[in-house]
């Protein structure tokens, strides 16, 4: 935890913060933290700064905040990704949170099986968990937003042309001819499909909807090694 990520719902006061649970535990055990020290904090969706330790329990410890530092500039990213197993999900949310990408579409696809959409991960805390702790290891603040759509045809025929909009619009697809750009540097829509990939009538409906087809190479990749191997490429500020 590179910062103490603080929720609305931390503060006693403008500029106190009160932490328990996951945030205290990693504090007190693994920074061994003393009244009087000073870490990292960011409220979330807000400044970054500096917090004092003022009181310290067994089950809490107390910051006095001084928020005054703008958080890194986000992503200008549209990440459009098929649903991917839950045990690779919390990975590539975090990864996803920690790279800056503050907008992600999960959807559904023929090879997505309909028991990830079941996953436990898909709640709203613990979506907001992983999130978290993407945003603690970059040292950042702007809360991603999820959206899920898990009917592929009205998502790509109805939203996505509207997302795609004004930017250029990429989906990775092995074995095409085209290789991936480097250094667009400007907002972008990515797609990203299951482990095996899109069927190649979903691929179709991505390009009719604007998205131009790519590559990274002979090599398969796992989904995600994918998200950063395609992020660094595309933006400078990733690399």
């Amino acid at each position: 935890m590179n910062l103490a990520l603080l929720f609305d719902e931390d503060f006693v006061a403008q500029d106190r913060a009160v932490l328990q649970g996951r945030r205290f535990e990693h504090i007190k055990s693994v920074l061994g933290t003393s009244i009087g020290d000073h870490l990292p904090v960011g409220r979330v969706n807000g400044q970054i700064g500096l917090g004092e330790v003022v009181a310290l329990t067994d089950s809490e410890v107390e910051l006095v905040v001084l928020l005054d530092q703008q958080p890194p500039p986000p992503l200008p990213l549209t990440l459009i990704l098929a649903m991917p197993r839950p045990k690779m999900f919390r990975r590539i949310l975090q990864t996803s949170a920690t790279l800056g990408i503050k907008d992600i579409w999960l959807v559904n696809s023929y090879k997505v099986e309909k028991s990830f959409w079941q996953t436990p991960w898909l709640s709203d805390d613990n979506l907001r968990e992983n999130l978290t702790l993407g945003l603690e290891q970059a040292k950042d603040t702007a809360m991603p937003n999820v959206h899920i759509r898990k009917l592929f045809k009205p998502f790509v025929e109805d939203e996505l042309p509207a997302l795609l909009k004004g930017k250029p619009a990429l989906v990775a697809h092995p074995g095409t001819s085209t290789p991936c750009p480097t250094h667009l540097n400007r907002p972008t829509a990515l797609c990203i499909g299951p482990e095996g990939g899109f069927t190649p009538y979903e691929v179709g409906k991505l390009e009719e909807a604007g998205c131009q087809s790519v590559h990274l190479g002979p090599r398969i990749l796992r989904v995600e090694t994918a998200v950063p191997v395609l992020v660094s490429r595309l933006f400078d500020a990733c690399l």
